[in-house]
C-alpha cells in the first residue's frame, strides 16, 4: 500500500483565528480565555503556556501575555472552511475535532496527482483562501498519519515512505502516541520507556502488566504500526463526555457539586437531543499533583435527565474521595457518559417496593425530571442557553470555559 492517509490539522486554531481577525495581535504571545488558558499561539507556548493552564499561572511564566475573548462562531465557520477544501479533492473524510479531519484520497490520485501533491494544494488553499495555516501528514495507517502531521507542526508537511516507517516511528517520543497522555507517560517513563522504539522492543505482557491488558496490547501494535483503522466517513460517538479544570480548590462536596450539576447539564442535554440515554457514568478526577482518579457505574435503566446524571455523579466522586483521604485539593473534574441507548422507548415503572430517587427514568418522579428537562432544552433552543438554569449549578464553571467554546470540542452523538 501507497501512503495515502491524510491527517489534516490547523495549527493552534483558536488563537490562529484570533490572530487573523486583529492583526494587532500577530507574532504576540496570546491567549484565548482568561480565569483559565482556553488556547495558547505559538508564541505564548514558547513560555510554557498551555491549555488549561489558570489564568494566573499563565500571567507568571510571559509577562508580556495577551488575554482575548473567543469568537466562537468564526472557530465554527474557518473549520468548517477548512473541512470543505479537504472535500472537494475525496468524499472519504472523517471529522474527529472542529481543526482537525481525516482523509483517504486513494480514489482521488487519478484527478489530483499523488498523495503529496493533494496535501500540498490543500495547503496552499487554506492558506490562501482563509489565511491560516494547516499542518498535514500523510502515511499508509491513520496512527501514523497523525503522528507524522505533529511532527509537521508548525505549517509543514510530512510524508512517511513505507520503505522507513518503523525508522521515523521509533525515534519518536512516547507521548505522540494515540492515546498516551501524562499518566500513562509517566507510568512508561518509571519502567524506562520515553521513545517509541523503547515500547515496541517491550514485550507485551511487561506493557500490558504495566497498563492494563487492552491499553498494553494496543500501545504495542501501534509502536510498530499495525493499524487497521479505517476512515469512517459517518462515525457516531459512543460516549458524551465534559470537564472543568478548577485550578487549585477544595476537595469539598460545596465546590464539586454544583460543578457536576453543571457538567451533568451539558451532557443531558446532549444526550437528549439525540434520544440517546446513557447506562454507565464515569467520573474522573484530577488531584494538585496531576494524578487523577477514576470510578464508573453502570444503571440499569438508562438515563438522559440532568439531575439523575448529576446524582450518579456526585455519588461516584464521593467515593473517589473516600478512596484518597489524603488529598485534600482537586483541580479538574469530568463527567463521561457511555453505553447509550439507541432511540429507547421509556419503559414505565408501577410504584410498588422500589424507592423513587429519581434515577429510573420509568418513575413518577423519573418522568417529571425528564419532563422539566424538556421544557428546559425548549427554551434556551429559542431564547438561548443562559435563558434558564439550575440554581444550584456553578455560576463560575460557564465563566471559566464559555459553552460556546466547549461545544465546539463536543463530538456528534
Amino acid at each position: 500500500m501507497d501512503p495515502s492517509i491524510l491527517h489534516a490539522d490547523l495549527d493552534a486554531f483558536y488563537a490562529s483565528v484570533e490572530q487573523l481577525l486583529q492583526p494587532e495581535l500577530r507574532g504576540k504571545p496570546i491567549a484565548v480565555g482568561g480565569g483559565v488558558v482556553l488556547a495558547a499561539s505559538y508564541e505564548a507556548r514558547a513560555f510554557g503556556v498551555r491549555s488549561g493552564m489558570p489564568g494566573r499561572r499563565a500571567r507568571e511564566l510571559c509577562p508580556s501575555l495577551i488575554f482575548t475573548e473567543g469568537h466562537y462562531s468564526e472557530y465554527q465557520r474557518l473549520g468548517d472552511a477548512a473541512i470543505a477544501v479537504l472535500a472537494d479533492f475525496t468524499p472519504d473524510i472523517e471529522r474527529i475535532s472542529i481543526d482537525e479531519a481525516f482523509a483517504d484520497v486513494s480514489g482521488s490520485t487519478q484527478l489530483f496527482g499523488a498523495p503529496a501533491d493533494i496535501a500540498t494544494r490543500v495547503r496552499t488553499r487554506v492558506r490562501d483562501e482563509l489565511g491560516l495555516a494547516i499542518s498535514i501528514g500523510v502515511a499508509r495507517t491513520k496512527h501514523l498519519a497523525k503522528i507524522a502531521s505533529q511532527v509537521a507542526k508548525p505549517d509543514g508537511l510530512v510524508v512517511v515512505d513505507p520503505a522507513g516507517e518503523l525508522a521515523f516511528l521509533h525515534d519518536l517520543p512516547v507521548e505522540l502516541m494515540w492515546g498516551v497522555g501524562p499518566a500513562t507517560r509517566a507510568k512508561l517513563a518509571e519502567a524506562g520507556v520515553t521513545t517509541i522504539g523503547q515500547l515496541a522492543q517491550s514485550s507485551t505482557r511487561a506493557m500490558e502488566r504495566l497498563l492494563g491488558r487492552a491499553v498494553g496490547r494496543k500501545l504495542n501494535s501501534l509502536a510498530w504500526n499495525r493499524d487497521p483503522r479505517v476512515i469512517q466517513t459517518r462515525r457516531r460517538a459512543h460516549s458524551a463526555g465534559a470537564q472543568s479544570a478548577l485550578g487549585r480548590q477544595p476537595a469539598t462536596e460545596a465546590v464539586f457539586r454544583p460543578v457536576l450539576l453543571h457538567l451533568a447539564d451539558r451532557i443531558a442535554r446532549r444526550l437528549r437531543a439525540k434520544d440517546r440515554p446513557c447506562r454507565t457514568v464515569t467520573v474522573r478526577v484530577r488531584f494538585a499533583d496531576l494524578r487523577s482518579a477514576t470510578r464508573a457505574l453502570t444503571l440499569p435503566a438508562p438515563i438522559s435527565a440532568t439531575v439523575a446524571l448529576a446524582d450518579v455523579a456526585i455519588e461516584l466522586v464521593r467515593g473517589v474521595l473516600a478512596d484518597n483521604p489524603h488529598e485534600r485539593t482537586i483541580s479538574l473534574l469530568a463527567i463521561s457518559a457511555s453505553n447509550l441507548g439507541e432511540d429507547q422507548v421509556l419503559q414505565l415503572e408501577l410504584p410498588f417496593c422500589l424507592a423513587d430517587d429519581g434515577r429510573r427514568p420509568g418513575t413518577r418522579r423519573g418522568i417529571a425530571r425528564l419532563r422539566a428537562d424538556r421544557a428546559i432544552d425548549a427554551i434556551r433552543e429559542r431564547f438561548g442557553w443562559e435563558a434558564v438554569n439550575y440554581a444550584s449549578a456553578a455560576p463560575g464553571a460557564s465563566r471559566s470555559a464559555p459553552d460556546d467554546f466547549r461545544s465546539l470540542a463536543e463530538r456528534e452523538l
